[in-house]
Order: structure tokens, then sequence, then C-alpha cells
């Protein structure tokens, strides 16, 4: 099942694994825009049945990593658009994954020098990187936010939109939404940081109304059915505090993004432990509430561990992440059970060539 095509109504996969999308800070801050060396990364990994680029800042305020590529004007627009030439040409599919980065931040990384965005101005507890006094990243907490008015919210909606419509004129063949891993729109989700009285706190349905205004405004540029939206249950990731009840949250969200015919729910375990227990109910209650595709991610390394959770109908897709990085040709190491080339986190972020897209193939 793993190798075998799947279809909605307006895609087909070449098979069921996806790259999952991972932060590789290989662009220039200055303009953020993909160049020769991003171009080439992707290519080799094309043989994905879909790959999710790393987070794309929706706007320069969005940015909260170092040389992040970004997707807010034009000439980013074609950058990207050379990157997705080169993945269809190599007969793959590729989404955009729109990204806000909200309080995990740092004034530094804002050409204008705004302080980070957030739900709340509860700062995150977590890192980033800014430019040293020398040029060189060096590693910060994260800033101070300032809670976005309402006016600012709707700018943000705004921002997701014009992103999606400069991903389709990129040639994207869909896009993400990063809605996990503590990043704004989870921030607004999260009740331990979200403390608003207004619209947009308080209750579930209030914490997950961003979430779901940038939804409409990216489905009034992009067809439903190529439309991802990511998550993460019981993530903890820059500064999270667990949900108090993730069996209704989750399952309540995937209901109302069924309710819009949203193509796929990616669901990311940040542990590597729950996703993979067939006993565990939270795959089954997405599944019961969403009838797109769902991806699962989390420690995904063997054929075998992908095919169980698609064998028991708990995921149509399943996301991998740190392999890709060293196994250019990770399809086809699973497909022959061929041992698989270790990463070198020391290049994982920033950089070049090396540890990006100087990895061997069979």
């Amino acid at each position: 099942m793993l190798f075998d095509a799947y279809s909605n109504s307006a895609l087909t996969l070449a098979n069921r694994i996806v790259m999952a999308p991972m932060t590789r800070c290989r662009a220039n801050h200055r303009d953020a825009v993909p160049n020769d060396l991003i171009v080439e990364y992707y290519r080799q990994r094309a043989s994905a049945g879909l790959i999710i680029s790393e987070g794309v800042p929706v706007s320069d305020r969005a940015r909260g990593y170092l040389n992040t590529p970004a997707l807010w004007n034009e000439a980013q627009a074609a950058g990207w658009n050379k990157v997705t030439d080169a993945v269809h040409a190599a007969g793959g599919t590729m989404f955009a994954q729109l990204w806000h980065c909200g309080r995990v931040a740092h004034a530094a990384l804002h050409a204008d020098g705004s302080a980070p965005a957030g739900a709340s101005i509860k700062p995150a507890a977590t890192q980033t990187m800014i430019p040293g006094p020398d040029g060189k990243p060096v590693a910060v907490a994260s800033g101070q936010p300032e809670a976005l008015s309402i006016q600012e919210i709707r700018g943000v909606v705004a921002e997701f939109g014009h992103a999606a419509r400069l991903a389709m004129q990129a040639g994207f063949d869909g896009v993400e939404i990063h809605g996990a891993n503590g990043y704004l729109l989870d921030q607004f989700r999260c009740p331990a940081v979200n403390d608003r009285h207004d619209a947009y706190g308080g209750s579930l349905a209030n914490r997950y109304r961003l979430l779901l205004e940038v939804v409409d405004a990216v489905a009034a540029e992009v067809a439903p059915e190529r439309i991802a939206v990511r998550q993460s249950p019981y993530g903890l990731a820059n500064g999270m505090i667990a949900d108090p009840d993730p069996l209704k949250t989750y399952p309540w969200l995937a209901r109302e993004l069924n309710q819009r015919g949203i193509g796929f729910l990616h669901i990311y375990c940040q542990t590597a432990d729950w996703i993979h227990d067939a006993t565990h109910s939270m795959m089954p209650a997405l599944r019961n509430a969403f009838h797109g595709a769902l991806i699962a991610c989390g420690g995904f390394k063997t054929a075998d561990a992908c095919e169980a959770i698609l064998a028991r109908g708990d995921a149509d897709l399943i996301a991998i992440g740190k392999p890709f990085i060293s196994n250019p040709d990770l399809i086809e190491r699973l497909r022959s059970e061929t041992p698989l080339d270790k990463w070198d986190p020391a290049a994982f972020y920033g950089g070049g060539e090396r540890g990006y897209t100087d990895y061997p193939t069979l």
C-alpha cells in the first residue's frame, strides 16, 4: 500500500510517502528568495509522492528564524517557481507550507524591527537565531511579543490569502497551513497562551477562529482539495502547554475542516510514540471526524512502520522528515529495504551544500 498511488478529486500522488516540512535556513535573509541550492535540494527528493516545503513566512513579521525562504512578494514567488519547475520535471508534486511564527521570533529578524506578534503578551520559552555583530548567527531568547489587535488579525488572514495566491503563481500543486508546533495559529489554539477576552479567545471555537479564517482565505485562492492543515496534538514544542482535552479539541477542528472539503489533515506526533500505538484513540477519532486524507508524521523510518498505520486505516499518507535529509532517494531505499544513510545534525540549519545537497544516492 505504501508505494501505491493516492488520488483525490484534484491530485494524484505517485506513492503515499510525503516529505515532511523541515526548516533548513539556506536562503539570504535580506530578500528571502529561494536560490539554486534550494532548487537542487528539492529536485533531488522529487520521488516522494508529495513534498511539503519548509515553512515559508507569509510576511516579514511572520519570520521567526534566520535565512528562511519566504513567500510574500513577486521575487520570492519567482524563486519558488524555479523550485516547482525542477520538482515537476523530475515527476514530483509539491505544496508550499504557509507559516507565521508569531511569538517564536525576535525583532532583529524583522526589517522594521517590529516585535514578535502573538495571541497574547506571554513570551515563548524557546530560542531562535539572529544575526550577530559579525554577521554570523547567534542564539537568543525569543522576544517579548505584542498581542495582535483585531485589525492586525485581519491583516494576518489577508497575508495568508496573498501567500496562497503567490504559491499558485509559483507553480505549487497546493498549500499546507502550518497550525502546529507552537507557532502563531497554534498559539491562538492554546488556552494557556491565549488569554484574550475578545472573539479570538476563551471558547474552543474562538481559539480556532483565526485558523479557520485563514483556511477560508486560502480556500478562496486554492481549491480546498489542494489544501492541507497541520496540527500537533499533545505537542509541547516552543513553549506550548498540554491541551486540557485533546480528544475534544482536535476532532472538533477535523470536523470543521471536513465541512469545508479540505483535502489533507497532517498530524504530527512530536514525541514519535502515540501515533504508532494501535490502541491510542486520537487517530481513529480524527478518522471518524475527517473524510479527506490523513497524513501521519512522527518517527516513521521503516516501510513496516508505515504499512502498519496504513493497514489499520488510521492514515492515508505517511510524512517522513529527517531520513529525507540524508537519503534523497528515500523511496527507493524503503522499497528495496536498503539501509538508510545517517544525517548530520550540525548541518540541519544554515550553511551551504554540505549536509544539504551532497548526500549520495544508491
